[in-house]
């Protein structure tokens, strides 16, 4: 097994030769390990904290899926690799678009440079929606990536791969614990083929959408989990997880979802021209009812008056429930974000609640189970679990400012 160090965005990697395992657990608050290791539901997870590492890391802000995957995949921030959101507002053209395309990436993953040093890359994902950034000059260069939303669709010439439902079993539902434990299982299926020895495995968050850490669903769900971590540790891999956000309810007591209408508001205060742009919104409307704890705010033209623009920060900064308010510049250099792709304010909600656009935007027939839901700070802070002791630079390293990106550099570098 090929240990060539690689360099990519300006971090040198140097995995050793054997089989390595990277893992996001799409949602998973600390609170979901906590709950299940109380339990003793999560033995090889156990194992891993008292053999290698286990600690917190701050993820990449907004705490949506896309910006922290692909931090996760690029190893630097959204400044960076340029993908700010699920979802943005393009001014040039005057659309609403996803960012789920590599075409929005500015920076490489580390992936194809693994392929080149002689590593057997694979990419899985849960969702479809990230494939594409996660492929990005991948499969050219002999390494696969595929989905367990589309397993079923996966070829040679488009994913590296054919036939993983003959590997892995039957495509699964996304909306369901078995999309994440299939991405799992499929990671220790190309482990144990030989197909694959540096592997990022990505999951879905619908479970702690749905439910919190201490319900049975969610505790049988981490102990599935467990099981494809003792696999994977049986192969001899290294393994390190992270997560790209964590998840809080984000509801009243009587469930009703706990919501600050800002365009609603914001037109009712100030009169027409606001557009609220909310990234978390994807194709998974069943999740969170495209309702999150992060905004981007675009301004009227006639509120370029400078006087205008300080009245609606002073009037969002005192709504109940409201935690920030930035400009543009200050959001930017704060929370490390692309400029031009963002509002010309940034506004974040408190751990209990979320902002929307309008009563009549969001179908709340979708969250009708009660909301749990992510993307301000209270959801920006994850588990970091290595399976390998960390060396004394990378001891020293994970008592300071740990992020969840750095999950690749520590698995590759971490134990010398």
């Amino acid at each position: 097994m090929n240990s060539t160090s690689f360099t990519v965005n300006g971090r040198q990697y140097t995995p050793p030769s054997r089989p390595l395992v990277a893992i996001c657990l799409d949602g998973s608050a600390d609170e979901y390990l906590d709950a299940a290791l109380a339990r003793g539901r999560m033995p090889h997870l156990q194992r891993m904290s008292v053999t290698g590492w286990r600690g917190f890391a701050r993820g990449a802000m907004p705490s949506f899926t896309n910006v922290n995957n692909a931090s996760i995949v690029t190893g630097v921030p959204p400044a960076v690799h340029g993908i700010g959101g699920n979802f943005f507002f393009d001014s040039a053209s005057g659309e609403e678009v996803m960012m789920n395309s590599a075409k929005f990436l500015r920076a490489e993953t580390i992936f194809p440079a693994a392929q080149r040093a002689g590593r057997k890359v694979a990419v899985i994902t849960a969702k479809e929606k990230l494939r594409d950034i996660f492929a990005s000059g991948l499969i050219a260069h002999g390494g696969l990536a595929f989905s367990s939303e589309k397993a079923g669709l996966a070829r040679h010439e488009s994913h590296g791969i054919a036939e993983v439902e003959g590997l892995v079993g039957p495509t699964p539902a996304i909306y369901s614990a078995e999309a994440s434990l299939y991405v799992l299982r499929a990671g220790v299926k190309l482990l144990e083929t030989g197909r694959a020895d540096f592997l990022y495995l990505s999951t879905t968050d619908f479970m702690q959408h749905k439910f919190s850490p201490e319900a049975t669903e969610a505790l049988e769900f981490y102990a599935a989990i467990d099981v494809e971590l003792g696999r994977l540790l049986d192969l001899r891999a290294a393994v390190a997880l992270t997560a790209d956000h964590g998840m809080n309810a984000k509801q009243s007591p009587d469930g009703s979802p706990k919501v600050i209408y800002l365009e609603s508001e914001l037109i009712r205060r100030f009169g027409p021209g606001f557009r609220v742009i909310l990234p978390i919104t994807d194709p998974y409307v069943v999740h969170h009812g495209a309702l999150g704890s992060f905004a981007q705010v675009h301004l009227p033209v006639s509120t370029n008056d400078q006087s205008r623009a300080v009245d609606v920060i002073q009037w969002l900064a005192e709504l109940p429930g409201v935690t920030e308010v930035l400009e543009r510049s200050t959001a930017a250099r704060l929370m490390e974000l692309p400029p031009d792709r963002m509002g010309d304010l940034v506004v974040c909600a408190g751990r209990d609640v979320v902002l929307g656009r309008t009563p009549e935007y969001h179908d709340l027939r979708a969250i009708e189970g009660g909301l749990r839901s992510h993307g301000g700070r209270y959801e920006e802070m994850v588990p970091f679990v290595l399976s390998e002791p960390l060396g004394p630079v990378h001891a020293m390293r994970a008592r300071g400012d740990l992020r969840n990106f750095d999950l690749f550099e520590f698995l590759c570098n971490a134990s010398s």
